[in-house]
């Protein structure tokens, strides 16, 4: 038997979406440690046509930097000699850092394939997507992943 509800119910149900209708996360953004911030972000610029934000502070060695491309961004943090541990070891099936959903993943496959390092070329996911893996200097693992058409 499913129980009666009372106005109290209701009342509470519809505080409830008040302070969901208010609140709403926009995007969640990776955070790379790195060594050299700077020396980072001119390598997405280079090769991945991201743009550098802002940086902290004005001018280097940076802490930090905000990198953009279209809606996907990504933020670098130095931490001074940081080498990024490599776990490919413990997780056969893959590890990745960052996934950028997009539009027109083969276009950019085949504008970046002879200039980084691919680490999965562009194949079609048994889920549907078509996606490719890159690796950055630091051993960041960035996916890209969407459809062809």
């Amino acid at each position: 038997m499913i129980p009666e509800r009372d106005s109290g119910d209701q009342e509470m149900t519809d505080t409830t979406a008040r302070r969901h209708s208010e609140i709403q996360i926009h995007s969640a953004v990776p955070t790379f440690l790195v060594a050299d911030v700077g020396g980072t972000a001119r390598w997405y610029a280079e090769h991945l046509e991201f743009r550098t934000a802002g940086t902290f502070p004005e001018s280097e060695p940076y802490a930090y930097a905000s990198l953009q491309r279209d809606g996907a961004e990504i933020m670098l943090l130095r931490l001074a000699g940081y080498q990024k541990p490599d776990l490919a070891r413990r997780r056969p099936e893959g590890l990745w850092d960052a996934y950028l959903r997009m539009r027109g993943v083969a276009a950019l496959y085949e504008r970046v394939r002879g200039q980084v390092h691919i680490q999965m070329p562009l194949k079609k996911q048994t889920y549907g997507d078509w996606e490719f893996e890159v690796k950055d200097p630091n051993g960041y693992v960035v996916v890209f992943g969407g459809s062809i058409d």
